[in-house]
């Protein structure tokens, strides 16, 4: 009986490993099958476009796990993370600060770039979502950290107005991995929106620093 069980759990650890070298060879090297099955499955629909499914190097890399614990790893993300900094410019016209009245109702706001939009539907932050920013709003998430009283905590120098814009820009610049959207780089807000956004939080008039 013993033996029969050590054999039958030995079996399962096989089997065990067989599927995890199969997994891990399968994110190394994307399968051809797989890639198709993806292609096949969504279509474009009004101005969500079938290329959405096409992943940059960045995507690519945070979609495949892997083990943190080792050099190469690290450098990659450094790589990674200096990839994305590399293309954040500054404001066109120079100016980080927008209307934080502005940047709140794009914070309030989760609309945009879905299949029932169209190329006039103004984008929204959606940064309610995911961070508590003014404590008078009830609902909010709790993915990202708080961002109330971000400037008043934090100061108001250059340096964290640049730093902030390019947290907002790009914020794989600073997490390769990061959850939060890269608005500005994929062009989910335009220059003006990222300006109100800044506003919100570091302007001193926003109540977010009362």
């Amino acid at each position: 009986m013993k033996n029969n069980l050590t054999h039958s759990l030995a079996l399962l650890l096989f089997f065990y490993a067989l599927i995890f070298s199969q997994c891990t060879y399968a994110q190394d090297k994307p399968d051809a099958h797989f890639q198709k099955m993806m292609a096949n499955s969504f279509r474009t629909e009004g101005i969500a476009n079938i290329d959405r499914i096409a992943q940059d190097e960045t995507q690519r890399f945070c979609s495949n796990p892997q083990s943190s614990n080792n050099e190469q790893y690290q450098k990659r993300v450094e790589g990674i993370q200096q990839l994305n900094m590399a293309n954040i410019p500054a404001p066109k016209d120079g100016r980080y600060i927008g209307d934080w009245q502005k940047g709140e109702v794009i914070a309030q706001s989760g609309r945009g770039s879905t299949w029932t939009d169209n190329q006039q539907t103004v984008n929204g932050g959606g940064c309610y979502n995911c961070h508590q920013i003014d404590r008078k709003e009830i609902a909010y998430g709790n993915l990202g950290p708080s961002l109330w009283n971000y400037g008043k905590l934090r100061g108001y120098s250059q340096e964290i107005v640049i730093y902030t814009w390019k947290k907002i820009f790009n914020p794989k610049a600073f997490n390769a991995c990061s959850a939060m959207p890269r608005f500005g780089h994929f062009k989910l807000l335009a220059q003006e929106q990222l300006q109100d956004l800044m506003a919100l939080l570091l302007d001193p008039r926003s109540p977010v620093n009362q």
